[in-house]
């Protein structure tokens, strides 16, 4: 017969041809409880996945909490240290598992590393993803390491197999994207990366090399490893995870003028606390504490004090909210006016504006308008408006597009017309003079996207030391997105 440990868990039985009655009788209730409660997650995750075939998975549940034909815990029946090392191994698996289903299905942590959503979102905010929101995507790259996104640290290799690549398939979720919402999603331009320059990308690398007349930017880089390191590809899920604002939806019409975005024609109402960089001219130095007073990070007013060659006046170069102007407008130092960059007109904002290349002569505060794709509607493409759309349609879609004779040709055929698979979403950052976001390199397309946080779990600021404040206290559980809903 089987025996039973103390705490009553089923070991391995000592007669292996133990009959499937036998083994039935030897099962104690508490297992039964726990393998009907697996039971019921299990085939509730089915009916979400959409994927009967997945039910057969649960004949190894039967054996592995009722049968026992496998011997999956044969360590049990030995001693020392081979029972120690593989008691440890079976509870890291277990672990693992565990926390690769929470990742993929549930929610996920997340650092925010740039001043992109500043103030909304501080550097060094540690954010619960929710994936369930949007519904969560099935892993498109299953074979990977739950807890490092595409690089083992030390080893510094690839933390996933690249092979079976699965289809984009979302899971239903609880609404749709919608305008204000902050959303977690995967770099669009990450799927080429040369190792040792990654800010700017490898596109954009690229067009500069072109225009600095590198025939072929692509052989040049390869040529130089020491200079930008390996090329590597990232398929979808397994690049960099960016975190901005939904302000373009799929369908919508966007345009923006002197840095007010509108929608379908008509201006939306800023986040709470966007900023914008401010020339601010002074007679004098400021004090850092007074801008750690105010909030800006080190990063920030550091090294930021400049003399115009134009005036010999000096000035300051730093985002700030509305209320944090009205402040800095009262300072002693201050000489004149707060202009924002793009009032001031004497600084270059149009390098990598999207489209690469950027032949509307767009700048970061003024774009033309332009349409968003949305998942089966039909576009009439043009020499014209075909850069907006040409990486959408080649790389995000899979199509083979060109042009010939000033015709365009879709996988070979002519054709004016296309319609698009999947819907598309413009993000921007709050801090809108210094966040890389949509404005530089376009779309975000509906199958990177990841999930948007819910809240703030910890918040370390790296300007203070451990007892000066380095804790935020203050912003611990505090919503991530506490202007959710204002566009509504």
């Amino acid at each position: 017969m089987d025996k039973t440990d103390k705490k009553g868990e089923k070991r391995e039985p000592e007669n292996k041809a133990l009959s499937l009655r036998e083994r039935l009788e030897d099962v104690k209730t508490t297992r039964w409880i726990r393998f009907g409660i697996v039971s019921l997650i299990f085939f509730l995750w089915v009916v979400w996945m959409g994927n009967p075939w997945l039910a057969l998975i649960w004949l190894l549940l039967i054996d592995i909490y009722i049968t026992g034909f496998i011997p999956w815990t044969w360590w049990k029946n030995t001693k020392g240290t081979t029972r120690v090392v593989w008691g440890w191994v079976d509870a890291i698996i277990y672990a693992l598992i565990l926390v690769y289903f929470i990742f993929a299905f549930i929610g996920q942590n997340y650092m925010i590393p740039s001043s992109s959503l500043e103030k909304s979102l501080l550097v060094g905010d540690y954010l619960w993803v929710n994936k369930a929101m949007y519904g969560p995507r099935v892993p498109q790259t299953p074979l990977h390491f739950p807890l490092e996104q595409h690089t083992l640290p030390i080893i510094n290799t690839k933390s996933y197999i690249e092979y079976p690549q699965l289809s984009y398939h979302r899971l239903p979720g609880l609404r749709e994207i919608e305008r204000g919402d902050i959303v977690v999603f995967n770099y669009p331009q990450g799927d080429t990366v040369a190792l040792k320059i990654q800010n700017p990308d490898y596109y954009q690398i690229s067009y500069d090399l072109k225009q600095n007349g590198v025939g072929n930017p692509r052989a040049y880089i390869e040529a130089n490893p020491d200079i930008f390191g390996e090329i590597v590809y990232r398929p979808v899920d397994r690049r960099e995870n960016y975190v901005k604002r939904a302000i373009g939806l799929p369908g919508e019409r966007l345009l923006i003028r002197n840095d007010t975005i509108f929608i379908n024609g008509k201006a939306i109402e800023e986040p709470t606390n966007v900023q914008y960089n401010y020339i601010i001219p002074v007679s004098t130095n400021v004090p850092a504490i007074r801008w750690e007073e105010l909030g800006v990070s080190m990063d920030d007013y550091n090294g930021s004090l400049s003399r115009d060659e134009l005036t010999g006046t000096f000035y300051y170069d730093i985002p700030l909210t509305k209320e944090m102007k009205r402040k800095v407008e009262k300072w002693p130092e201050v000489t004149g006016p707060l202009l924002t960059e793009a009032e001031t007109g004497r600084f270059n904002l149009a390098p990598g504006i999207f489209p690469l290349g950027n032949p509307y002569g767009w700048t970061r505060p003024d774009m033309g308008e332009f349409w968003i794709p949305k998942r089966g509607s039909t576009l009439h493409l043009t020499l014209d408006n075909l850069p907006v759309y040409e990486r959408v349609i080649r790389v995000y879609e899979g199509n083979d597009l060109e042009v010939k004779d000033g015709k365009i040709y879709i996988n070979g055929e002519p054709n004016e017309y296309y319609t698009f698979k999947m819907d598309y979403y413009w993000m921007m950052g709050d801090n809108r003079d210094k966040s890389a976001d949509s404005r530089y390199w376009g779309f975000v397309p509906e199958d990177h996207i990841v999930g948007t946080p819910m809240f703030v779990f910890a918040s370390f600021d790296k300007d203070k030391g451990l007892f000066d404040g380095k804790v935020r206290w203050e912003r611990i559980l505090k919503s991530a997105n506490p202007d959710r809903g204002k566009w509504e």
